[in-house]
């Protein structure tokens, strides 16, 4: 019985850190805040969000598994130079940003937890600067085996603290059964219609989708026979995914909120403490903390290999070869791997002293085409049999990505909108 636990546990492990690594606090305090303004008629929106990211997943690993190339490979070699293009510019500026975001996502909640400075201010920037360098010696020296179990922990932890923090609460059950099945947006003609469908593009990360072909890589799969073990796990992994931010809605409904990002999340932590007691803002905040590091760790450890997997490609395009692909632990062997961990542990940091707005402008244009961008690729590559042979799209997998690429088109006009309307 033991055995069938840990094979069944071991066929998880991607798709759980696909979870993991796909929620941060800018998710934490979307969530919330729609919850906030909207309250719980709008859960359907993360079931529906997560069930598209589930698609997306699916679809780039039915390539992966079909042709033994990554998607990001794949879009490098049959689309060309404008993808190329588009990718080199949205992953640097994603690395920026994103990167700096966890950093200090990292050092607030930690400060909460653990206010041993005077300035909250001070608090951030030393407890950031010392989870990315613990990001950095935990990939370094750890490798994946080191880096799947402490990410299982923090998803335990985030899931179980979270989930029982909105069970805390009193909730009218009728009426989040109803938000989960009759879907409906309050303030429709105002701001609910922008909210609810940021919650919906908010859910299951952008760029560390990607990172699943490279786990699964890790976990030795290969060929159509693992195509069902990976729907599984992509299934579970969205489904934590699906109830982490459905229970973040339902926390947020019930508090006083300020702040944004990371400020939000240890605001909301505070209003909870006249509910539930130190003890309730304590295990939130370390639940929040768990979906935070776990955030930071993943991408700390699946963005090089993105890195090394596109120079890679790049590299043996202008040869005009058609070598062997790299698999996810060569890659990890790679100076260009080595290189951009560095990147991300440093380069962020300046954040902490810095702030580019022109550059942030650019990265909310460049990153909200994305997802869309995700979309349009699997509906050109996946469709055609002579590159995925029997595992290409049927109707219904064409329809549904055609559905994610309008709704994610829709998320990112919407979110630009906001930005800079």
């Amino acid at each position: 019985m033991d055995i069938k636990r840990r094979n069944v546990l071991s066929i998880l492990v991607p798709g759980l850190l696909t979870a993991a690594c796909g929620v941060g606090a800018g998710d934490l305090a979307t969530s919330a805040f729609a919850g906030n303004s909207l309250g719980v008629a709008v859960l359907w929106a993360v079931l529906l969000g997560a069930f598209l990211k589930f698609v997306l997943t699916e679809g780039l690993t039915r390539w992966q598994l079909a042709t033994g190339t990554t998607i990001l490979e794949g879009g490098i070699r049959r689309i060309g130079t404008p993808f190329i293009l588009f990718f080199a510019a949205y992953l640097f500026l994603w690395t920026y940003f994103v990167g700096a975001a966890l950093i200090s996502a990292c050092g607030v909640t930690a400060h909460a937890l653990i206010p041993v400075f005077d300035s909250p201010a001070t608090g951030k920037v030393i407890w950031g600067v010392l989870h990315s360098l613990l990001g950095l010696a935990m990939v370094r020296l750890g490798g994946f085996n080191l880096f799947s179990k402490v990410m299982m922990a923090c998803v335990g932890v985030m899931f179980v603290t979270v989930l029982f923090t909105a069970m805390s609460l009193p909730n009218d059950v009728p009426a989040i059964l109803k938000g989960v099945f009759i879907p409906s947006i309050p303030d429709w003609n105002g701001k609910g219609l922008a909210w609810t469908v940021a919650l919906m593009g908010g859910v299951g990360g952008t760029l560390t989708i990607i990172g699943y072909g490279y786990w699964i890589q890790e976990e030795g799969r290969s060929g159509e026979k693992d195509l069902r073990n990976c729907r599984l796990d992509i299934g579970v992994g969205y489904l934590v995914t699906a109830l982490f931010g459905m229970a973040m809605v339902v926390i947020g409904h019930h508090a006083d909120l300020s702040g944004k990002g990371a400020g939000m999340v240890v605001s909301l932590a505070n209003t909870l403490e006249a509910r539930l007691g130190a003890t309730g803002r304590g295990l939130f905040l370390f639940g929040a903390w768990s979906a935070v590091f776990s955030s930071l760790l993943g991408v700390w450890q699946s963005v090089p290999y993105i890195f090394a997997d596109f120079l890679h490609t790049v590299q043996e395009r202008k040869k005009n070869t058609e070598t062997r692909a790299k698999t996810a632990p060569e890659l990890t062997r790679t100076r260009a791997y080595r290189a951009y961990l560095l990147i991300l542990t440093f380069v962020p940091l300046l954040s902490l002293a810095a702030s580019f707005k022109e550059i942030q402008k650019l990265y909310a244009i460049v990153g909200a085409a994305f997802i869309p961008l995700l979309a349009f690729v699997l509906l050109l590559l996946n469709t055609r049999e002579k590159y995925v042979g029997a595992m290409k799209n049927r109707l219904l997998d064409n329809l549904l990505l055609l559905i994610a690429l309008l709704a994610f088109l829709l998320a990112a006009g919407l979110s630009l909108a906001a930005k800079f309307g």
